[in-house]
């Protein structure tokens, strides 16, 4: 049972979108909710430095997520935020990324509607365009790509995702979510469709202190992420705009001699 606040606020929620990891990627208006936050939902990849902007009085619960350690399903979660909403007042849901992208945001809002509380939405920088943009992998560039898909590697079934079947088809950029970890199958994806020559990387724990980078094509790169020991949290990126990273040059001045043998 959650214990009300003696001096109870009208209730309203905010999600706020933290950013890949580095704390200083938030924007300003998050900032700003954290700053008149009563109650903080936060969630794993959120850097601790944010919870520093939230008032002293502030309560602070981690709701956080990881692959094999679940602490709160997504309902319970809902259900938490209404209920401080209604005791407390301003709740800040803090997500990583951008509430929108694989964050059930929309979920989060729906719930909230149903008891008439106010809600807003504050976006964040989605690791999926700001972690290669950070490694100077554009996910689209003029000559290479003209669009770019962001896919789960993961359903909820534990599968990979359909849209992976029509993306590797696609001469877009792929980034995937959530895929290290069917790594193999979706290299097997790319080889089966004859493009096990298309340049990609993988990268850990972006923007943050643990950031680590495998480059190599889809034929090499399960072995290079074993060699750099790169384990999730990371996201996976496919495509000819990868070839543009410094650590690619190497590798493509080797298949350029091979090609000419």
């Amino acid at each position: 049972m959650i214990a009300p606040d003696k001096n109870i606020k009208e209730p309203r929620i905010t999600l706020v979108g933290a950013g890949p990891g580095d704390a200083e990627l938030i924007t300003i208006k998050g900032v700003k909710a954290l700053q008149t936050a009563d109650v903080v939902l936060y969630d794993a990849l959120v850097n601790d430095e944010l919870l520093h902007f939230a008032p002293t009085h502030a309560v602070m619960v981690y709701v956080g997520k990881r692959s094999g350690e679940h602490y709160y399903e997504q309902s319970a979660i809902n259900k938490l935020m209404v209920d401080y909403a209604l005791n407390y007042g301003h709740v800040v849901r803090l997500k990583g990324g951008d509430p929108f992208v694989f964050g059930r945001g929309y979920e989060e809002l729906d719930f909230a509607a149903n008891y008439s509380i106010p809600t807003q939405v504050i976006p964040g920088i989605s690791s999926s365009i700001g972690v290669p943009g950070l490694q100077g992998i554009p996910v689209t560039h003029r000559g290479l790509s003209e669009s770019f898909w962001v896919v789960t590697g993961t359903t909820a079934s534990g599968l990979l995702s359909n849209d992976l079947y029509d993306a590797v088809r696609s001469r877009a950029t792929v980034v995937v979510l959530m895929g290290v970890q069917k790594l193999k199958e979706i290299v097997k994806l790319y080889q089966n469709e004859g493009r096990g020559k298309l340049p990609v990387a993988v990268i850990q724990s972006g923007s943050t202190e643990n950031e680590k980078i495998a480059i190599g094509v889809v034929d090499t790169i399960v072995e290079v992420v074993e060699e750099n020991k790169v384990k999730a949290p990371a996201l996976i990126v496919l495509g000819e705009v990868v070839s543009l990273h410094p650590k690619y040059q190497p590798i493509k001045d080797f298949y350029a001699i091979a090609d000419k043998e």
